[in-house]
This record gives C-alpha cells, structure tokens and sequence, in this order.
C-alpha cells in the first residue's frame, strides 16, 4: 500500500535550541503583530519596568507550508515587516531576536534561565488564543493591553464609542532607548533561512512592501488626496488607487490605528473624505473588539440557530467553480481572480463575492471566509471572519441583505474595465453585454467569438430563483435567530448594542444599525478598501 510522504522538517533550528545569554537576566519582549517600536504598549511597559529588553519574534510553523494559514505573498510582507522592525531596533541601539517553532516551548526556555515575558493583550481567535493561555500559564506572560479595547466587563459596548475615541486622542506611550540595555537570544534564525527552508516563493502581482516606511510613505501620499476618497471606494478599479492601502500595515502593525488617525486629523483637510476615513478607524476597532469579545469567529457561528444551515447545499462543485472565478456572473469572476491574483480586492467586492457564495449558491460561510483569509495580504481574522459572518448571515440581524452581482456591473465597473482585465475570454463583448453575457444575442456572439458555454460559462445559477430560494429561507428562519439573539452571552458575542441589557428587537437598535450599515459596507474596515 502507498502512502503520502512526509513534508520535510524545516533546516532551521528548533524552539530547543534558543538560549538565553549566560549570566543575564530581564524581560522577553514577545512582538506578534505589532511590529513597530513607537506606540507600543508592552515595549513601553518593559523599558520602564526592566533595565535589559530582549525583543522576539517566533516564526510559526502553521502559517507556512501547503497547508499554513497564509499564501506567500502575505508571508513575503511579514517577513519584509520583520526586516523593518530589526532595522528600526537597530538604530536605537537594539536587535531583534528570530526563533523558529512553538512560540510557548521557545519562551518558555527563556523563562526558566530568568527572563520574564511581556507581550501585547491582541484580541485573537481560538488558535492564538490557546497559545496565549499556554503562555500564560508556561512562563507567567504578562499581557499589556493600551490597544483602546474594552476588557474586563460583561457587557464591553457600554459607551464604547467614546471610551475608543478617547483612546485615539490619547498621547501614545513612549519610552527612551538610553535606559534601556539590549540583548538577544542564542541560536537565532534568519528571515532568509526560514524563507528558504519553506520554500516561500510569492507569485501575487503589485504587492505592497512591507514595513515602517512604506506604510508611512503611504500615509501620507494618501492624506494628500482623502478629498477623493468617498466617490472611489465602490469601483474595485477606482479603489486600487483612490483608497489608503495601508491595511497591511495595520494588520501587521508596522503603524498603529491611533498613529494613523493622529495624522489624519493633523494634516487632512477637513471634508467628507477625512470624515469617512476616520470612521473607519473606528470600526477596524469595532471588530477587533468582537474578536476580543468571542474568540470563535473563525470557526463557529455566532447564532446557534444559524450554524449549518448551507452544510445540506454544499457542492464542491460551486466551490470550485467560485473559487477559481468561473461562475459566469463576470463582476464575481474578476473579482475572485483579482484576489487570486494580486491578494486583495476592495470592500464592495469582497462583500458581493461572500453574499454570491453564501446566499445565492449557498455554500458553507467558513469555506469562503478561510479562502479570504488564505489569499488576503491584508488579511486580518478580526476583520475577515466577523465581517463574513455579517455578510452571511449566521448573526442574524441582516439576513436579507443579497447582493446582485448583475447590478454591481452596471453600477462600478459599467465600461468593463475591471471585468476585461481579469476576465480576458470576455474582451471581445461590448460593455453593454458584460452585466449578463448569457443575454448576448448569437449572432452576437458568433461574430465577436465569445461564444457562452463554450468560451465563458453560463451562470451557476440562476439569480431571480436563487434570490428568491435564499429570501424564504431565511424567512423561516429569521424569528427563531432574532429570539436567540436575546439570550446575554449570544448578544455580547455579536455586540449588538452598547446598552447594559440584551436586547428585545436587536435589529431596531443603534448598534444594530451600525450592523447592518457594515452589510451594507461589508469589508470596509479592512483597508483593502478604506483602511
């Protein structure tokens, strides 16, 4: 009998080999995704409460491989964010320790030759989250929080909005490098080894450098246009250069959210542009503050009512089909393909394409948000997952909303533009025929050469009967989630409302209106389209 070979073992030292520096003692500074040594919590925490800082960063091998959590694209960024961080540790005197394997086993040798470990409190889903118990647990880690994140309560919505606000305002922590003394851990790894050892080869096209100072050059060469920013987030082709782009480094964290709305508000002028951009800082905090509420976004639906309700229609078939951009709805397929392509997609977009694949073919939520995840550069689980659950409806308070991928042709991309650069088989079709080539007359089609089910397929489904399929479903299923919705440990994973109490109608609340603004923006808080 066969059997599948083993992927090999990575040449790069194990989390046993790390050392600690003989004769030295002091605090372990974990970096994770804040990778940036200004407006850093726990890095603050430690310069005032150690003499010696060692600064590390654990290379994990679940994001890598055929199977890890990130194409290499993103990984590429991390690792170029990784070079930032050590050079900027550099010119202060310092370094930046590499470590490869499980973050618990290499910190905990670190601890038990003396060194305390600090690392910032991040909302994280179950797998972070069990890491960080471990860590806790292990080596006594002190979490610092300073991320203008509610902790603590039972309800952490009560005046959320201006506790975050106040947050944002707030002088940053600082700290000095003239007080602090340096060290690094033995047996390091290099970011070159760890690349090589994995074969981490990206192959997605016009892909932002990762670090300090692209993502400060980015900054400001978007503050310089944010006049433009609300006419050019819907179009995807419009939003490829009229919005920030800073998400990867938000989600790395080579700037900080507060850093960003800092100079916004300093340098942009004022108008509906800044206006916007700001209030999409607040809701990056808004769904970092629901993974912190509930760490099971990636994995569970929120509404118990609401879990497995596609696993019956589940087709491999239309996965693959919606995956791969072949579904004949040609504003979904160069979407899909955009995001194949280049790792990114803008809000509008990304929201179309999980409503096709949640409410008109009905397929599993987390099947789609995990592709997301996958091949977002920006990708960030506190955004993609909640924002996947909204869209798909396993919370409950916006089941209705049903995009139409029809309708989105004509209203952002009506001359073809972003549809004929990802959809090539289509080129040869006027604009007028891209909303629904299946239409296209035959002669039509015979003399441009775009023959439909030969040369691009017929659509997967059909939109009024799948539309009108997803609407009774949900029909029936609506009293049952809403009623759940009013028992206190559901409500306050969803963060329906910054009132005290669960709620009697969560869907007439401000809160909840908030919600279902964010279905009507789905992604927006993700920079792939704004932040």
């Amino acid at each position: 009998m066969s059997t599948v070979p083993s992927p090999p073992i990575p040449t790069v030292p194990a989390a046993d080999a790390v050392s600690a520096p003989p004769d030295e003692t002091g605090c372990v500074l974990w970096h994770r995704r804040n990778l940036r040594i200004t407006d850093h919590p726990a890095l603050a925490y430690a310069a005032r409460e150690y003499d010696t800082v060692m600064p590390v960063f654990v290379f994990d091998p679940a994001f890598y491989g055929p199977d890890g959590l990130a194409c290499d694209s993103r990984i590429q960024v991390l690792h170029e964010s990784l070079a930032s961080l050590r050079r900027l540790y550099e010119a202060v005197g310092g370094s930046l320790g590499l470590a490869h394997g499980d973050a618990v086993a290499v910190l905990g040798r670190l601890h038990d030759a003396g060194w305390d470990v600090v690392a910032t409190a991040d909302p994280t889903a179950a797998y972070g989250a069990e890491r960080d118990d471990r860590a806790a647990s292990r080596c006594d880690a002190t979490f610092v929080d300073g991320d203008g994140l509610v902790r603590g309560q039972s309800w952490t919505r009560e005046n959320w909005s201006d506790r975050v606000e106040t947050w944002l305002e707030a002088d940053p922590p600082t700290w000095n490098p003239e007080t602090v003394a340096f060290e690094s851990p033995g047996q390091q790894v290099t970011i070159d080894a760890v690349a090589d050892a994995y074969d981490v080869m990206p192959t997605k096209s016009n892909v932002p450098t990762g670090g300090r100072g692209p993502a400060v050059r980015k900054l400001r060469a978007f503050v310089d246009h944010v006049e433009a920013y609300p006419s050019n987030i819907s179009a995807p082709t419009d939003a490829r250069t009229g919005t920030s782009q800073l998400s990867p480094y938000l989600r790395f964290g080579s700037l900080s959210v507060r850093e960003v709305y800092r100079y916004v508000q300093e340098h942009a002028p004022d108008g509906a542009g800044k206006e916007m951009f700001v209030s999409r800082l607040f809701w990056n905090k808004h769904y970092h503050q629901k993974l912190e509420d509930w760490s099971g976004w990636m994995t569970e639906a929120v509404n118990p009512v609401l879990r497995g309700i596609r696993s019956e229609s589940h087709d491999p078939e239309l996965v693959t089909a919606w995956k791969r951009g072949e579904t004949g709805f040609p504003m979904v397929d160069a979407s899909m393909r955009c995001l194949t392509e280049t790792g990114w997609l803008n809000f509008r977009m990304r929201a179309m394409c999980a409503s096709v694949f949640a409410d008109l073919l009905q397929q599993p939520w987390w099947i789609g948000a995990d592709f997301y995840h996958y091949h977002l550069v920006d990708s960030d689980p506190a955004i993609n997952y909640t924002q996947w659950q909204s869209q798909a409806g396993t919370v409950g308070t916006n089941l209705m909303r049903i995009y139409n991928p029809i309708k989105q042709v004509r209203d952002n991309d009506p001359d073809g533009t972003f549809i004929k650069r990802y959809v090539p088989e289509l080129r040869p079709l006027a604009a007028e025929h891209l909303a629904r080539p299946e239409k296209t007359p035959v002669h039509v089609q015979e003399s441009s050469g775009v023959v439909i089910g030969d040369d691009y397929p017929y659509p997967v489904v059909e939109y009024e009967a799948a539309r009108r399929r997803a609407v009774k479903k949900y029909e029936r299923l609506k009293p049952d989630a809403l009623a759940a919705l009013e028992d206190p440990e559901i409500a306050r994973r969803a963060s329906l409302s910054s009132r005290s109490q669960p709620l009697e109608a969560p869907e007439e609340t401000p809160e909840s209106g908030a919600d279902k603004q964010v279905s009507l923006t789905s992604f927006s808080a993700s920079d792939a389209d704004s932040v």
